[in-house]
């Protein structure tokens, strides 16, 4: 884990801060090593405090181009687990290695390979902070007791028992509950403009994730596109 100084001044370099994930979608026109590490350093020259980025390799090339801290994940789709966002130790150790300073796991209480617990001490033991991307208020209680540094609310919504529509609000409620729980609250999901970012930190969170809205080119021009159909 990072000694207290340093561990100290990585998380308050992100309080206030806009974490931005780097994530474009499968398959399309911006889905290729380069193009994310150029997103990055974008966001990086647009001031934010953190990028979140994908897959191992990923991870290694944009570590290399930014100075500002990496937050590494890496997505499965198991066929015997829910869960998706870094579900193996083996994930762990190779994102640290790539340069990650911050690990995100799944930490919603569901079926999985790899207890959560043992994420934790694997992404403490690579000397990296810890982020537990959860769905309720339990999932991030539980986590901040487990010894979580942060606490995000990556999964409302994402998960059976949070399920939502689209189109939905983010997630004020968990957000609140969270940080009067004494967490530090990473507000993320589902936040789509700057003014919901501002209000997510009013809100009590400590740094806002935000994706779709800032790095899926397609799903924004797509969003004008339907506006203006309806204008019609």
């Amino acid at each position: 884990m990072p000694s207290a100084p340093n561990k100290t001044s990585i998380i308050d370099g992100l309080n206030g801060g806009l974490i931005a994930s780097c994530q474009p979608v499968a398959n399309g026109a911006m889905d290729t090593d380069d193009m994310v590490v150029a997103m990055a350093q974008a966001c990086e020259d647009g001031g934010a405090t953190a990028v979140r980025i994908e897959g191992v390799t990923r991870v290694r090339k944009v570590a290399k181009a930014i100075k500002i801290p990496v937050v590494g994940i890496v997505k499965r789709d198991l066929s015997d687990s829910p869960v998706r966002i870094t579900p193996y130790t083996t994930d762990v150790i190779e994102l640290a290695a790539a340069g990650a300073q911050i690990i995100a796991v799944d930490a919603t209480d569901r079926s999985r390979p790899t207890a959560v617990a043992d994420l934790l001490a694997t992404i403490h033991q690579q000397g990296c902070l810890a982020m537990a991307d959860c769905a309720t208020h339990s999932d991030g209680v539980m986590a901040h007791a487990m010894g979580f540094d942060l606490i995000g609310t990556t999964l409302s919504g994402y998960t059976a028992e949070t399920a939502c529509p689209d189109d939905a609000p983010f997630d004020a409620a968990l957000i609140q509950s969270l940080t009067h729980a004494g967490c530090w609250v990473v507000a993320e999901g589902r936040i789509r403009n700057a003014a919901e970012a501002a209000s997510a930190l009013q809100l009590g969170a400590k740094a806002v994730t935000v994706g779709s809205a800032l790095t899926r080119l397609e799903l924004m021009v797509a969003g004008y596109v339907g506006a203006l159909k309806a204008a019609q």
